[in-house]
């Protein structure tokens, strides 16, 4: 079987031999070469002609970012970025990017071996998927509908490979009358909070991470803690989240079907769930939960996700009632919310 080529750049020569290290011990994994610099980089993708390149955001000459932006149009390759906990990883998904890992810290060499060897390697098989030149922006649709009546209503959102960039489209169509929302992005702690902050100075809603006793109200979007499972629950006649270390669920932590799971016990047919582009089957049964409670379940459809992966294990086993492209998710959670 064909190995996954992969490119590493890195200026850190010790972090560089640490990823070559690391995810050429996996035999599906080889390196073809290792860059310093942009520069080098782009040569060595005209010279290797790798399947996957990893990168570092942070780079002499040209930062990883703006490689990214410069690169793309002209040679598009799924890219896993490697970040320390900066929000500027957020803008390296938006130039393009399939994923990201964090820099591991405080680490013994054995430990940031193993680490790198479930994590990258996981995230550079994912991306060896993707087909980054189908990965286009769409400009969602306006949601011109009339103002929503609260009747205890609950959206919950729930993505994974991907999910940074859908999630911000569906959300920026929310305004402030949306229901609680609730959401589960796969990421690591710490960059959850960044990623709350950021979705927050962009969007019509207030959105943050959330915490335990956090009551579900208009307008308010609860991102899940990176290592965290967020369950909703009932308080005399509101909603609250709770947010609880514990084994993974689904193989994750935080996990979508642990959410939706609580969800479709809580909430019922009062809510409203959409699962996002991602790979694996993380929030499936979740979703098929809450349609079997009667709550109402819609599925990114295949042609716009990163990774159909989840989405489509949940249209499979029937969890899916609209099946839509991302740009047209907001305008049809309203459009539910409108008739319940």
């Amino acid at each position: 079987m064909r190995k996954i080529r992969v490119l590493v750049v890195d200026d850190s020569m010790m972090f560089a031999d640490f990823m070559v290290r690391g995810i050429s011990a996996d035999p599906a994994i080889e390196v073809v070469g290792v860059a310093s610099n942009p520069f080098e980089a782009r040569d060595m993708i005209i010279q290797y002609k790798p399947d996957v390149m990893t990168l570092d955001i942070e780079l002499p000459k040209m930062d990883g970012i703006e490689f990214l932006r410069r690169l793309m149009p002209q040679y598009p390759i799924p890219v896993v970025m490697v970040s320390s906990l900066s929000d500027k990883v957020f803008d390296a998904m938006n130039a393009g990017a399939v994923d990201f890992i964090s820099k591991p810290v405080n680490m013994t060499k054995d430990e940031i071996l193993v680490y790198l060897r479930r994590e990258m390697c996981t995230k550079i098989k994912i991306a060896s998927t993707v087909n980054v030149s189908q990965m286009k922006r769409v400009t969602p649709k306006n949601v011109d509908s009339k103002n929503i009546e609260h009747k205890n209503h609950v959206v919950a959102l729930g993505a994974s490979t991907g999910g940074t960039e859908a999630l911000c489209d569906v959300i920026m169509g929310f305004r402030p009358d949306i229901p609680g929302t609730i959401v589960t992005q796969h990421m690591p702690p710490g960059f959850t909070k960044m990623y709350a902050d950021r979705l927050n100075n962009q969007c019509k809603v207030r959105v943050k991470e959330a915490e335990t006793g956090d009551v579900l109200t208009p307008g308010l979007v609860l991102i899940a803690p990176g290592d965290k499972h967020m369950r909703l629950v009932r308080n005399g006649d509101k909603y609250q989240v709770e947010c609880k270390a514990g084994p993974k669920v689904s193989g994750h932590c935080p996990s979508v079907d642990a959410m939706f799971s609580s969800v479709a016990r809580v909430a019922g047919k009062n809510a409203v769930a959409a699962l996002l582009t991602g790979m694996g089957k993380d929030g499936a049964d979740g979703l098929l939960e809450i349609r079997r409670a009667g709550g109402h379940t819609i599925g990114q459809d295949e042609e716009s996700c990163v990774v159909y992966g989840m989405p489509k294990v949940a249209y499979d086993i029937g969890a899916v009632e609209h099946q839509l492209p991302l740009h047209s998710i907001a305008h049809k959670i309203y459009s539910i919310l409108e008739r319940m």
